[in-house]
Order: C-alpha cells, then structure tokens, then sequence
C-alpha cells in the first residue's frame, strides 16, 4: 500500500462539510468588506520568495520546496501568500487601477518542516492584501476582518498583539543595538543565529531555539528605537484600534518571521488548544512591491492557516456547519422500478433537490438501512402501485411523520 506523505492529511468526505462552512465564511465575510479573490499559480520563480520573503528567514532557508525543472529553472511551491500576491499586483498592472487595491485569497501552502498541531507541510492559509494605502486605517481594515472571521468562527479567547519594528530610517539604529547586544553573549547562541547577527540581526528575535529565546529576552526594544513618524502611525492604530473596541497588547518582541514587514505587526494568539497559539499573524509591508520591481507602494495584509483555525475553533466548542444530507432518497420496489426511480431522481435534481436512489442493487431492507446511514431527510418508496395512482408515501426520517403526495408534488413539498 501507498502511504500518504508526511506532513499531509486527507480531507475525508465526512469532514469536509467543515471545510465548506469556514469557506463560505471567508467568502461572505470577503464580499461585505470589499476584498475580492485572487488566485495565483501553486509555484513561482524561487527568486520571488529570496527577494520577498527574506533569505535569512527560516522559510527560505529550511522550509521551502525548491526543485529544478526541465529547463533548468530554480522553482518553488508556494510558502505563503503574500509574495505571489504582490507579484500578481505588479505584473498585470494593477498599481495603475483604482486605490486600495483590496484582495484575498485562499490557498495550499508548502513548507518543509515538523510537522505541528495544526500546522502541516501542505496547509492551507486565508490571507487578505491591501495595497495603496499608508493610513492607520489600512492596518484597522485588515485587523477587523481577521477578528470578526474569528469571532463568527466561535473563537472568543483571543488576544490582539500589536507592535512596530520601524522603517528604513529608523530600523539602522535598531539594528546596530541589536548587534552590540548579541555580539556579546554570541557564544550562547545557535549557528543559524550567529550568521544571522551581521546579516540580519532582527530575525535573532524570532528564533523558536530556548538558548536564543532566553539570550533575546533583555534584547534592545523596537519602540525604543522608532522615528518620529514611525511613532505617529503606531499613536494613530491605537487610537483607531481603540475606537472600534478591538483590545490589543503591545508586545515589543513580536516581529513575525517574514524580511517583508515594515512598521506595524501583529498576531492574534489563542490559548484553546494548550499553549499559546498565533491563529493569525500580519503587518505593513511598505517596501516589498518595489523589491520585487514595482512602483514604492505601501501595503498591508494578514494569514490565517485554516488547520489551525478550525482546530482553535472546535476546542472552544464551536459548531462548524452540519453534514450535508441528501433531502430524500427513492427506494426503487423490485428492478423494473430502478429506471423509473432513476429519472425521478434527475427531474428532483434538475428542480435543485438533492436525491438519491439505488446504484447497488439492494433490496428494499438494505436500501432502508443504506438511506438510514446517510441521514436522508426523506425516503420515499417507488412500487408500481406508486407509478399507476400517481402518489407516493414520503416518510420524514427526523420525525417519522409520513404522507401521501403526488408525484409531481415532491420538488413543492421539500420546498423547491
């Protein structure tokens, strides 16, 4: 037997109602606050995400899926979203359209790495982008829609964390405490750390090693560090953040763990499946549009893994949709009725009822027992008696009520 590879889960017919019901969240949540959907391809050039992402990320330099093609080309599955999306942007223009551009996707991503609660090496991300807009109020935007998706979700234990780890101007400064302070305790540090220090000092502060964790508690603050403007727009989210009643802390060691972010970031950290856990993390990222050949555009976004949404989710006892269920299901009486009953059927699903009849050739005790196991709303038995009169007991299986009906009265009596 095949095995499915590690990292990977199969969504079963039984659970994938749940998937159907976060989705149609997303996408009714989606059309009220104007994001529209993008679709970008499964793998990029690598060189978008060594641009975009940051090559002293831990994404790019464990986790990615990278392979050579056929033309020799470096390619990579997609890791997240957001550099895909910003290269969308840029290559068909829409820099040149009306501002905010306002988009979201929902997408597989890949990443080589252990496999975690709720984080798997294919999951799946929601995210939302928002590009053209250097206002608090593009954050705030970005901030309510992920909060109201939780909370419609059923997710109430959550905690806003907010911070800014600066600008161009002023992350120079930071970064040059960052290395003072690690260069001197560099010895406690691991490997990966220490190349990082002349590199990228910042990405010190989100390695998930305990030795570095431990080393980084006393490191420099961010907020410490921030110009004037930087400080103006961190003043101004929390007064609109305020505003709109949404609580938030402000976490000076949060950076995420992407080179794109500029000024404000943040996650939403949940406690319902042990320890803390982020279910959803994002910021601005001012410069990444240019990196990657664009005009200067600011931006703005967020990801959520839908994995661990819905884990979250059901551990605070959350309801996610029902199993769909056939609304009846035509037990043919002996095999001259099977072709009669077949065609009922297709007039039922052509009027938008979903039906079911026998494709086993069961008798009429198992297609009982058969129509019991996938929770039919109504079962209705096909005889020739049914056929010559024009009417058909309909039993309701949630109450056992049953009624006579003609024929053509089904679609009108199931409400169709």
């Amino acid at each position: 037997m095949i095995n499915i590879p590690k990292g990977t889960k199969d969504v079963l017919p039984e659970e994938s109602y749940k998937w159907h019901y976060v989705e149609g969240l997303i996408r009714e949540l989606a059309r009220t606050y104007g994001w529209r959907e993008i679709r970008t391809p499964t793998f990029e050039h690598t060189e978008l995400f060594l641009r975009g992402v940051g090559e002293t990320t831990d994404i790019v330099n464990k986790e990615m899926y990278t392979f050579e093609d056929k033309g020799k080309r470096s390619i990579t599955l997609k890791c997240e979203g957001t550099a895909g999306a910003a290269r969308a942007f840029v290559e068909n223009g829409l820099e040149n359209q009306a501002q905010p551009t306002k988009m979201y996707y929902i997408t597989p991503v890949f990443r080589y790495e252990k496999p975690q609660s709720g984080r798997l090496r294919e999951h799946h991300q929601f995210g939302v982008e928002l590009y053209g807009s250097d206002s608090p109020f593009a954050e705030a935007e970005v901030i309510l829609t992920a909060k109201t998706l939780l909370n419609r979700l059923g997710i109430q234990e959550l905690v806003l964390h907010i911070n800014s780890i600066g600008c161009p101007v002023c992350r120079k400064d930071y970064n040059a405490a960052l290395k003072d302070y690690f260069a001197s305790r560099i010895d406690r540090m691991c490997p990966t750390c220490k190349e990082r220090l002349n590199k990228n000092p910042l990405r010190i502060l989100d390695c998930k090693v305990p030795e570095c964790g431990e080393v980084a508690k006393d490191a420099p603050s961010t907020l410490d560090y921030l110009c004037g403007d930087c400080v103006t727009h961190m003043e101004k989210l929390k007064s609109i953040l305020s505003g709109l009643n949404i609580p938030y802390v402000i976490n000076p060691r949060l950076v995420r763990g992407l080179d794109y972010y500029t000024r404000t970031v943040f996650e939403f950290i949940s406690q319902s499946i042990g320890a803390q856990s982020t279910v959803c993390g994002g910021g601005r990222y001012n410069n990444l549009v240019e990196e990657i050949g664009g005009k200067p555009t600011p931006a703005v976004g967020f990801g959520m893994g839908i994995e661990r949404l819905m884990m979250v989710a059901e551990a605070e006892g959350a309801s996610l949709g029902m199993p769909e269920r056939p609304d009846i299901y035509i037990a043919p009486l002996g095999e001259e009725q099977i072709m009669p009953a077949y065609l009922l059927v297709q007039e039922l699903r052509a009027k938008g009822i979903a039906a079911e009849t026998d494709l086993m050739g069961r008798s009429l005790k198992a297609q009982m027992k058969y129509a019991d196991k996938i929770r039919t709303n109504y079962i209705a038995v096909l005889g020739a008696d049914e056929r010559a009169s024009g009417r058909i007991k309909l039993r309701n299986m949630n109450n056992g009520i049953e009624e006579t009906i003609r024929l053509e009265d089904i679609a009108v009596r199931l409400g169709r």
